[in-house]
């Protein structure tokens, strides 16, 4: 059997042995301790970072942008993905906590800076917490950049429908500023609810991308609670104004990102329009306010206390924890640092195993593994304790 370019094949082989074994010769006697590949894989995929506040810039009366470089020392901002999060982790009154909050920055824009926009929360742990103590100057520590809320053209439509509500609009604002700087070749069309017209977010913003690139960018801004003035929507973001508003549905991916009650909604009136599952893609959910309205929770365990014992890097200790509150919560409150990333039982990076008791889990917050659910595994960020607990945290 005749075998086309073989003579080709083994003359490049001998020549590929010669060049190797002068290679060889060259190499100095002594190996060469460093690595650049994980030195690389570190600097573009930083466990923690260090970043320094330098502008606050306030957006709304209740939301502000902060815009940070990287602290002294630092081996600078590693890039990421627009729509990606970076999870603070930050000790309010001698808990260490940690919350995600999405980069509205571009990643083009991670050369220089990161921007966080984050809306206060009346009675909120943390951003009471940053509205009061958050000045130009501080150090503030962080993870990488995290997720999966980014548009894949492997997997997303080259035409993106964009869901947002309230502070829901900052992964999209990374993803418009990206768009409007030639930066991807995605189309957007951004539908954007809000309760009133000073409540939106980066509306003079948004509004001038989408002029500066027509072609490319359209925003819909959306009121539930307008004035006599506004000449806008008004509404929710229904499958009627999805549909008036993007044409068919067919050939769009539809991203989703807002209150928790807002992803149900919205998932419904997209299925009302046969959009397959598929071409959904939501961002995290976050913790709940009151996980007791939940139709799932258990109202004979709500009010009561439970107690919690864990064996965590060789110690053994007992916690309380209250039946609303997240196995987490109760464990950042006990002054243990379990790794935790997304607080919404995506990331797994707080996985723990119950050795003993039952746990309630919020089904849109349950990201396990099928494996990890037949062995007893669990996410503590989207848990909630129904009786006493034993843990073993890995």
């Amino acid at each position: 059997m005749e075998v086309h370019g073989f003579n080709e094949d083994m003359a490049r082989m001998f020549e590929l042995t010669t060049r190797r074994a002068e290679a060889i010769s060259r190499a100095p006697a002594a190996l060469d301790s460093t690595d650049p590949i994980n030195g690389l894989v570190r600097r573009l995929h930083a466990a923690e970072i260090r970043l320094v506040l330098k502008v606050v810039t306030e957006e709304t009366s209740t939301t502000r942008t902060y815009r940070f470089e990287p602290a002294p020392r630092s081996s600078g901002l590693p890039l990421f993905r627009a729509g990606q999060y970076l999870s603070l982790k930050v000790s309010v009154n001698g808990v260490k906590i940690t919350r995600p909050y999405s980069l509205s920055a571009a990643p083009f824009e991670a050369r220089s800076f990161y921007e966080l926009t984050i809306r206060r929360k009346d009675g909120g742990f943390l951003t009471e917490y940053i509205w009061k103590n958050w000045r130009e100057g501080i150090v503030v520590e962080a993870s990488g950049p995290h997720g999966t809320f980014y548009h894949d053209p492997l997997r997303d439509s080259g035409t993106v429908v964009a869901l947002a509500g309230g502070s829901g609009i900052t992964p999209f604002r990374s993803m418009i500023r990206e768009i409007a700087a030639g930066q991807s070749g995605v189309n957007m069309i951004l539908i954007y609810g809000s309760r009133c017209a000073d409540d939106i977010i980066f509306k003079n913003e948004l509004d001038l991308l989408a002029a500066q690139a027509p072609q490319k960018i359209r925003v819909i801004h959306v009121l539930s609670e307008p004035d006599n003035e506004w000449q806008g929507r008004t509404g929710f973001i229904d499958a009627a104004l999805i549909r008036e508003e993007t044409g068919s549905v067919n050939g769009k991916s539809f991203f989703i990102c807002g209150p928790p009650v807002m992803y149900t909604f919205c998932t419904d009136q997209l299925s009302s329009l046969a959009v397959p599952p598929r071409l959904i893609r939501r961002e995290l959910a976050g913790s709940v306010d009151d996980i007791s309205a939940d139709p799932g929770f258990p109202a004979a365990v709500k009010g009561k206390q439970f107690t919690i014992r864990v064996r965590y890097r060789g110690k053994s200790m007992i916690l309380p924890a209250a039946a609303t509150e997240t196995v987490l919560t109760a464990l950042e409150k006990g002054s243990l640092e379990p790794e935790s990333q997304c607080r919404s039982g995506e990331c797994g990076f707080c996985r723990a195993l119950v050795l003993s008791g039952e746990v309630f889990f919020r089904p849109e917050g349950d990201g396990r593994r099928a494996a990890d659910r037949k062995c007893g595994f669990f996410h503590p960020c989207s848990s909630y304790p129904l009786t006493d607990l034993e843990l073993l945290i890995p």
